[in-house]
């Protein structure tokens, strides 16, 4: 499922949504509601997920490039353990520590 560069989903009500390998490349999430949704390998490269709630989603193999998950509620190491790339993504501290001590390979450049 593609969706257009730069859509607007601020505030959307996505729970449980399918968004498998979704093209979401600079989508604004800010405040979405993600609870449940399967974003399995989508591409939320640059996408802002400021205050968003990603609780339960499945994040496995998604590339979040430069994404913005400050303030980002329901998120967990374990979720974010599973993603492809956190190459420069914005991140709460007390996510962003313990993932690079435990998971550096996530913050490198991709090749």
């Amino acid at each position: 499922m593609d969706i257009p560069e730069r859509k607007d989903l601020r505030g959307a009500h996505l729970v449980g949504a399918h968004f498998e390998g979704a093209n979401l490349i600079r989508a604004n999430l800010t405040e979405a509601n993600l609870t449940e949704a399967k974003l399995k390998e989508a591409n939320l490269q640059e996408a802002d997920l400021i205050k968003a709630n990603i609780e339960e989603a499945n994040l496995q193999g998604t590339n979040f490039i430069r994404a913005n998950l400050e303030e980002t509620y329901g998120l967990s190491i374990d979720q974010l353990s599973k993603v492809k790339t956190l190459y420069n993504a914005k991140l709460d501290e007390e996510l962003l520590i313990p993932l690079k001590e435990k998971y550096p390979a996530l913050f490198e450049e991709p090749k």
